[in-house]
């Protein structure tokens, strides 16, 4: 096989798979084709205006603006626990990751510390979010191009992260599971969270990966149609932004849990000497579909690898910071069983006095499946954000789909459009 994966390593392929450049073909008789928003490939919220000339895109532009969401303005009239129902929606892929980053920045802006038991469930669930992600991305390669098959390989299995996600949270989809501090409630049993998770991982989610390599990565088709198009150069990745797999399929090492540590991803992070979780980011050097394909697939057994060190160690204790922050809100057993609690919870709920919100602002961000994730929160001592500005990783990565698709055939969208993993919700904020 020419290409190869190994973490931390490259991939290495024959150059003369590389079957069109870059950049606009010669003029002549064109004509303009809508690449959707009605197309099944584009979700009906994506529209790429193509040119062509025969059936070679001499120019892209892609619109967006089918949403129409308001989600950053919402920010402004919500407080830092009510917001989290809107930041899920952002990346309904993978809801819990933008849980986990939002009140990430608040308690940054806060100075609030996580419990340790909350940094490895949080870890955990980030993991989860990361692999649910990936496999609708790499099951949805294989469907664009064919392969039904593989996609319900990848598909099935995240039904077992909802599963999870409605365990720990009461909701499938959406678990608006994050609060200022810790999460909306403890884990219901602790050692049936473990026995699923374990379930899950070792029987459902390598074993889908595994089919799904087995399935397309020797398949011809699969191979003629990713290898070679689509080429995102190194210097034009770091030129245009792009951070997450595509970064990484064009060989840029770059990865926020190694090169800004937090939660689980940090040394000391149960302020006992923890060491941080032990994982490779797979990098690879040629930038194609079919790089980004793989560099997916690896993450899915990093992420699987990070689980599995935090599964049996999860720490004791309270999952929420101390009743020291008034931010914080109680146990349910401190607000029916002690005055503080009931006070405290009051005032949160029902005066929005219990914040101790500073005038100023903070830049949060972590690496989700799709690239770094950020928020911009600008407080002014009330319990909401004067302003939250959103970075998502769709928004930037998309900017390069006119580049790397000029000078590719028509039937060479939906493959490059599916290697870039576009959320819609991330581009109308």
């Amino acid at each position: 096989m020419p290409y190869t994966l190994k973490p931390e390593q490259g991939l290495t392929v024959d150059a003369e798979n590389t079957k069109y450049l870059a950049g606009h073909v010669d003029t002549g008789d064109r004509w303009v084709l809508n690449f959707g928003p009605q197309h099944p490939a584009t979700h009906t919220t994506l529209r790429l205006v193509l040119e062509l000339d025969g059936e070679r895109v001499a120019r892209c532009t892609p619109h967006i603006g089918y949403l129409h969401s308001g989600f950053e303005k919402l920010g402004e009239h919500l407080d830092y626990n009510q917001y989290v129902s809107i930041v899920s929606r952002m990346n309904y892929l993978s809801p819990i990751s933008n849980d986990i980053c939002w009140h990430h920045a608040v308690e940054k802006l806060l100075g609030i510390e996580l419990t340790p038991r909350c940094k490895a469930v949080r870890t955990i669930m980030a993991e989860l979010g990361r692999i649910q992600d990936h496999l609708l991305c790499v099951g949805a390669a294989a469907l664009d191009l064919g392969a039904f098959t593989g996609f319900l390989y990848a598909f099935n299995p995240r039904e077992r992260i909802y599963d999870i996600c409605d365990y720990i949270s009461g909701q499938r989809y959406h678990p608006d599971w994050t609060r200022v501090g810790g999460t909306s409630q403890d884990l219901p049993d602790e050692e049936r969270f473990k026995a699923i998770l374990k379930d899950f991982l070792h029987k459902d989610a390598l074993n889908a990966i595994k089919d799904l390599e087995d399935l397309v990565k020797r398949n011809r088709i699969f191979i003629e149609r990713t290898q070679g198009v689509g080429v995102l150069s190194k210097e034009d990745a770091i030129a245009w932004s792009i951070t997450g797999p595509l970064a990484r399929a064009s060989g840029v090492r770059r990865d926020l849990r190694k090169d800004f540590p937090y939660l689980c991803y940090a040394d000391n992070w149960d302020g006992q000497g923890a060491e941080a979780v032990k994982f490779s980011v797979p990098v690879a050097s040629e930038g194609d579909v079919y790089s980004r394909f793989l560099v997916r697939l690896e993450e899915i057994r990093q992420s699987v690898k990070i689980i599995d060190q935090l599964i049996d160690k999860i720490p004791g204790g309270p999952m929420n910071a101390g009743v020291d922050s008034k931010a914080v809100k109680p146990p349910k057993s401190d607000v029916y069983g002690s005055i503080e609690g009931l006070i405290q919870h009051f005032e949160l709920i029902m005066t929005n006095r219990g914040w101790e919100a500073p005038i100023g602002e903070v830049y949060g961000c972590q690496e989700t499946a799709n690239g770094e994730l950020g928020y911009y929160v600008v407080g002014d001592g009330s319990p909401r954000a004067f302003r939250a500005r959103t970075r998502p990783p769709s928004f930037i990565n998309y900017q390069i789909m006119a580049k790397l698709l000029e000078g590719h055939m028509l039937a060479d969208t939906v493959a490059i459009l599916g290697s870039l993993n576009i959320v819609a919700a991330e581009l109308d904020r």
